[in-house]
């Protein structure tokens, strides 16, 4: 289905707007890494830490696991 004139003119001024609003929207997330303090991210991310702790030691990072599963598929 060929989209009509109204709806390819509705999609560019989609991506237009976007692309206007990229370099704003970078300058925030730049602004807002640089004074977020990277302690009181963790914590709000995970609490005070005891949730984590009680997790189980990983000894490997579950890619050789991924990729039997991936190998699986492929097949």
């Amino acid at each position: 289905m060929e989209p009509t004139p109204e709806h390819r003119a509705m999609l560019k001024e989609y991506v237009e707007t976007w692309r206007r609003a990229g370099p704003a929207l970078e300058a925030i997330r730049r602004q807002e890494a640089q004074v977020t303090e990277v302690q009181m991210a963790v914590r709000q991310l995970f609490g005070d830490g005891t949730l984590v702790q009680s997790w189980p030691r990983l000894y490997t990072s579950g890619l050789v696991e991924q990729q039997a599963w991936f190998a699986k598929f492929g097949e």
